[in-house]
């Protein structure tokens, strides 16, 4: 298999629900990776260099102080990206960097799925990746291979430090499409777009009140990568798409999703992704994986959140011998996994 570091530097933003109205790129933008999703608690912006530098000034913007760099493995396999989504690098790629204490980001997509690491890490994240994958970088849009270190024996090795910590879960009620769109039909759905990104919503405050009954969230992700939509949509919030709208599922399936963190997780903690992908692919869960600024999020078939909970409420038993994490405050109205 391939590793290709791909040309995107990337940063990581997240919106204040306000200012979002203030910050779309311009129609003629030179952003080739763009990936905005909505949560409760604001918006999360991922963008290449280009797209940030077209962002005007706002109170309203909060921009993480490092910048990543955008890893995709290619398999010649031929098979769907889809199928299996984080699952399929989760033991290749993502336990490695756990285990060397690398801080990654994950952005799955219907089409493939993307790993973001900090610049400064990339010597840390070659080395054990190395031995897996021929790894490439992308300059100029040409694939340039990366030479092996062959100077190894100093570099450290699985680092043996204070073990991660083990985040409670959350498992809203929603139902989940995970779709893709063709590039030509996106001017068909702006309008609503922006209905349901600015007003088809319930705060934060409305849906803790609501009840376990009522317990769900808003989320919407809409990654737009060189040329490529993916939407991850509430099968409720399709609802308000033009019935005729060419959206495509691979499978029609619908998921349900786990929320990761009982308190705002932040960007720099490493092993969160680990700690939740590695899990499900032991056990074949097929998963899509998306990081927001505040918390992380997977998706797993909507058949098979049973045995996606009974696994993942087994992990801290196998997660480098961590105990049951302490209890974190958490929304009322959601079912408590963890």
């Amino acid at each position: 298999m391939e590793l290709h570091i791909l040309e995107h530097r990337g940063r990581v933003l997240s919106i204040a629900r306000p200012g979002l109205r203030l910050l779309f790129l311009p129609r003629r933008s030179r952003c080739k990776f763009f990936s905005l999703t909505e949560t409760p608690e604001d918006y999360t912006l991922m963008v290449d260099e280009e797209g940030f530098k077209e962002l005007p000034p706002s109170e309203f913007l909060q921009v993480a102080e490092a910048t990543w760099l955008v890893l995709n493995v290619s398999s010649h396999s031929g098979a769907a990206g889809q199928a299996a989504g984080v699952t399929k690098i989760a033991l290749s790629v993502i336990e490695p960097l756990a285990e060397h204490h690398v801080s990654v980001l994950m952005l799955s997509t219907y089409q493939t799925d993307f790993i973001l690491v900090r610049e400064r890490d990339l010597s840390v994240v070659i080395h054990p990746l190395a031995q897996e994958f021929d790894i490439y970088r992308e300059v100029g849009g040409e694939p340039l291979p990366v030479a092996r270190d062959q100077s190894s024996n100093d570099f450290p090795g699985t680092q043996h430090g204070p073990s991660p910590t083990v985040h409670p879960i959350q498992s809203p009620q929603n139902r989940f499409c995970v779709l893709t769109l063709d590039p030509e039909t996106l001017p068909a759905i702006v309008t609503t777009l922006t209905d349901v990104l600015f007003y088809w919503h319930s705060t934060p405050k409305e849906a803790a009140s609501s009840g376990p009954e009522s317990s769900s969230i808003k989320f919407f992700a809409f990654p737009l990568i060189e040329g490529s939509i993916s939407i991850v949509m509430d099968a409720e919030t399709q609802k308000q798409f033009p019935s005729d709208l060419p959206l495509t599922s691979s499978s029609g399936e619908l998921w349900k999703t786990v929320l990761i963190g009982g308190q705002p997780l932040g960007l720099d903690e490493w092993g969160i992704v680990a700690q939740i992908a590695v899990p499900l692919a032991a056990a074949d869960i097929s998963a899509y994986y998306i990081s927001t600024f505040n918390f992380d999020h997977a998706l797993v078939p909507e058949d098979g959140i049973s045995s996606a909970i009974e696994v993942l409420q087994r992990r801290q038993e196998h997660w480098w011998g961590t105990e049951q994490p302490p209890c974190s405050p958490l929304d009322p109205g959601f079912q408590r996994l963890l």
